[in-house]
Formats: C-alpha cells, sequence, structure tokens
C-alpha cells in the first residue's frame, strides 16, 4: 500500500543544515520537502500560503525564536504537525516545545534512521522523541511539579534581564517601550519574553502578570 503524502516545510536559518535535511528526507518514501524558511517571519508567511502537512523546525533562530514560531504556527494552521529538530535539548526547552505544540523533538545529532522514524511518527498524529530528550522532558515535569508553588524558586531561574523585563510586562509597558528604556532592540524584547515564556512555563501576558505580583517584583494597583 502507497504512504500518504506527508508535505514538508523545513524551517532552519542555516542552509547547510538544510540541505542535509532535504538530503536525507528526499530518499523517504511518502515524504515531499515542499518548502523551506531561514527565519521565524518567513516560516509563518509561507505555512500560511502553502499550508505544510509537518513543519521540521529549529529553535534558535535570528528574531522570532522556534518556540513562538511553532506557538503562532499551531494557532494559526492547527491541524499542521510540528517536529522540533535541535541542538538545545535542556528540559526547559524540551517542554517549552511541548507546550508551543510540538508533537516531536530530535536532537541535531540524532541519526539519518532515527529522524526518517520520528518524522513519519509525528506525521500519523503520534508524539516521538529521542530517548535522551524524553528522559529531559520527564525530568522537566518532575522539576515543575516540585516548584509549582513556589514562585520564589521558578523566579531564581531568570536572568536580572529577564526580571526587568518581566517587571516592564508585568507595568503594561510594550516591547518597544522596554527597548528604549533598557537601551536594546525589541527583538532583543521578544527574545527575553520567549524565555521567560520557557523558564516560568506561562504562556500569556495575564499568567505573567500574576506570576510577578506573587513573586513580589510588582505591587497590585494602589499599593
Amino acid at each position: 500500500m502507497t504512504e500518504p503524502l506527508t508535505r514538508v516545510m523545513l524551517v532552519d536559518d542555516h542552509s547547510l543544515v538544510r540541505e542535509g535535511l532535504r538530503h536525507v528526507l528526499a530518499a523517504t518514501p511518502g515524504v515531499e520537502i515542499i518548502a523551506e524558511a531561514g527565519d521565524g517571519e518567513t516560516a509563518l508567511r509561507l505555512a500560511a500560503e502553502i499550508k505544510p502537512d509537518l513543519v521540521v523546525m529549529d529553535l534558535s533562530m535570528p528574531g522570532m525564536g522556534g518556540l513562538e514560531v511553532t506557538t503562532r504556527l499551531r494557532e494559526l494552521l492547527p491541524q499542521v504537525k510540528v517536529l522540533i529538530l535541535s541542538v538545545q535539548d535542556h528540559p526547559e526547552y524540551v517542554l517549552g516545545a511541548v507546550r508551543a505544540g510540538a508533537q516531536g523533538y530530535l536532537r541535531k545529532d540524532t541519526s539519518p534512521a532515527e529522524l526518517r522514524e520520528g518524522l513519519r511518527a509525528v506525521a500519523r498524529g503520534e508524539s516521538y522523541f529521542s530517548p535522551p530528550v524524553a528522559r529531559h522532558l520527564t525530568n522537566a515535569v518532575r522539576g515543575e511539579a516540585d516548584d509549582t508553588s513556589d514562585p520564589g524558586q521558578r523566579l531564581a531561574r531568570l536572568t536580572p534581564r529577564e526580571r526587568e523585563v518581566l517587571i516592564g510586562i508585568a507595568g503594561g509597558e510594550t516591547s518597544r517601550a522596554m527597548a528604549a528604556r533598557l537601551g536594546i532592540s525589541p527583538r532583543t524584547i521578544e527574545t527575553y519574553r520567549e524565555g521567560l515564556t520557557r523558564k516560568l512555563g506561562i504562556r500569556t501576558v495575564a499568567g505573567l502578570v500574576r506570576f510577578a505580583l506573587d513573586a513580589g517584583l510588582v505591587k497590585p494597583e494602589g499599593q
């Protein structure tokens, strides 16, 4: 029986990596590479136009990072499946990718055979994590269960700059206003916001504001 065709888009800011992926996946039955993107903005625009079945996504890209792209992509096209392929395998990245809507996660040093296996599994609607990544995910979930009730422990994960950005968010500042105040670019602010989302496991502005209040970084209005 012929396998259903899976239309795949590759998203990675390194052309050499995309070329390697094309080479590996070209020999995979039922897979067609229909588009490539070297940054998040281009990926979202192309996805809206061509509506791929599956996206192989890098995490570390200039501008809009892979976690944010995955979140927006899943909001834009809920039927699209996302397989993360990254050098990053820290538990926070893995858990953040799952929260963003990714169905699979592989390291970039994975074998071609495992890449094909993971892609097929995600295309079928299954979740796929290589064993090291699965262990990281388990550890991340356990760690979250241990400290979600203690804002102080979660706050300790943040860098000083991330705390500043969190305070700005809680105060209602826009990314542009924060960038001007801190002397950095709006895109850098978005990178810090992504780090906050990943480290705290909070995806909404309201949730970040509540956390800032609970952690004592800001005071409720009127106090």
